[in-house]
């Protein structure tokens, strides 16, 4: 129990400190292959491309510790592009949803229409259109645009940033918020249980208490003795706390785990799910609406391909092929420790597109929620570190298994040589003990002394006589 503290001198310490697991971010974008077509009401085809594969590095800094028995830490993730893993390379161009504009539409959909005018008058004259041709690198790691001056100068604040846009531009080199989390020192249950992120106990995203709770842990340890029920983390990226479902037990590479996958009502709507309500007021199921953390921007998460969605939503576009095998995301834990052994988890963002009247560039598109990408963190643990983790926790326990049943026989056979030498000394000293000689040829009369029975040499003296 020691060892899975939260404490410098625990084994596990280094590894929650600077995770040894090397994980990888796989990105796969959709190409729309008409959009000239879509602009006239038409349905979009998708095409996937990729994956564009990223190592991805995490790291922890400002490790703090608490007289509550809690430390408070950032953690860091860098990422490299892996040309080897990867089809296709970060230069590649890719025609997608202009989505700064776009996005801008749909946030400016109810204000005045000269607003609305004179918006689509500077994007007429900045030659933007309802999609754009960029290459992957662009829209992963930001381009320059002057759109985003122009709208902060006709509409301030509604997109509050300025630079570069890109939708992984702030994942890199950067942090994910202040976690503060329990060390286990007092009581190890709590061992990683999140007290609190970015100093509050609970987030103000939603629309209800229960949606806003921060729950479980930063993802990624648990407190040991898991039970096959479900576990729960808080995910900054989603902007909530996810809970996932024991599925089945199993081993990795010899080490026993417990698989956790996402239940039909994770991104599941308040009309099939009544708790997700404060969540998503979404007309269906399967999308999570984070407009409310990610600049109001009119953004949707999901599981990959629309995956355990509603059918709807697969069916507003063409391309998609949701798969369990290659679109549901698992975590395979140890339940002894709590520290996982193998994950991938997957997410899919989507952009709600559609005519936006006195915008005259979103033509007649059809209200659609379009996927941009899906992308899936995967990591396991292998080499030194696996090795040392079986030896640990799998080899010498059940070397200590099969010694505890080799004494527990060697005393039963200790019990039984025991048992037998008893018998065979009490034999012997039964057949040294003193008897009378007889020189009758018939037995003298019984007494006391005498044993009522001639022995058998007795026997057969007399029997030689006769």
């Amino acid at each position: 129990l020691q060892n899975v503290r939260i404490d410098p001198s625990s084994i596990s310490f280094s590894m929650w400190k600077d995770i040894p697991v090397p994980f990888y971010m796989s990105v796969h974008f959709f190409e729309v292959l008409n959009p000239k077509e879509v602009l006239q009401g038409a349905k979009p085809v998708l095409n996937q491309r990729g994956p564009y594969v990223y190592r991805e590095f995490r790291y922890k800094t400002n490790i703090t510790f608490h007289d509550n028995d809690t430390v408070s830490f950032l953690e860091y993730r860098k990422l490299f592009f892996q040309p080897d893993l990867s089809n296709g390379s970060e230069e590649e161009y890719i025609v997608v949803p202009n989505i700064l504009m776009m996005g801008a539409a749909v946030m400016m959909e109810n204000l005045p229409n000269f607003v609305k005018l004179l918006l689509s008058g500077a994007l007429a004259g900045l030659k933007q259109e309802a999609f754009m041709n960029r290459t992957v690198g662009e829209i992963m790691w930001g381009y320059e645009d002057p759109l985003i001056d122009t709208i902060n100068m006709l509409v301030p604040g509604l997109i509050p940033f300025k630079g570069k846009f890109g939708l992984f531009i702030e994942l890199n080199n950067s942090d994910s918020g202040l976690f503060t989390v329990n060390t286990g020192m007092k009581n190890i249950s709590r061992v990683h249980i999140v007290d609190s992120w970015n100093g509050l106990k609970k987030v103000n995203y939603w629309r209800s208490s229960e949606c806003n709770m921060i729950n479980g842990t930063a993802g990624e340890m648990w407190p040991p003795f898991m039970s096959p029920t479900s576990l729960q983390f808080y995910s900054p990226d989603a902007c909530r706390s996810m809970t996932l479902v024991y599925e089945q037990s199993g081993k990795f590479e010899g080490v026993p785990t417990y698989r956790f996958v996402a239940p039909k009502t994770l991104f599941a709507n308040g009309t099939d799910y009544p708790p997700n309500e404060g969540f998503c007021p979404c007309l269906q199921s399967g999308i999570l609406n984070v407009s409310t953390c990610r600049l109001n921007a009119p953004m949707f998460i999901s599981h990959p391909h629309f995956y355990n969605a509603d059918p709807a939503l697969v069916n507003a576009v063409e391309g998609l092929h949701p798969s369990k095998d290659q679109h549901a995301l698992f975590l395979d834990v140890h339940p002894m420790t709590g520290i996982p052994m193998n994950c991938s988890i997957k997410l899919q963002l989507n952009l709600y597109i559609k005519q936006v009247s006195g915008i005259i560039q979103t033509g007649k598109i059809k209200p659609v929620v379009l996927p941009l990408l899906w992308f899936a963190e995967s990591g396991s643990l292998e080499g030194p570190v696996l090795k040392q983790f079986y030896t640990n926790l799998v080899l010498i326990p059940s070397l200590l298994d099969y010694l505890q049943y080799i004494f527990l026989g060697l005393s039963v056979l200790l019990i039984i040589s025991a048992a037998i030498l008893m018998a065979m000394s009490q034999r012997t000293t039964t057949e040294k003990s003193p008897r009378h000689p007889t020189t009758q040829s018939k037995p003298p009369p019984s007494s006391e002394t005498t044993p009522l029975l001639p022995d058998a040499s007795t026997l057969s003296q007399d029997d030689a006589e006769a």
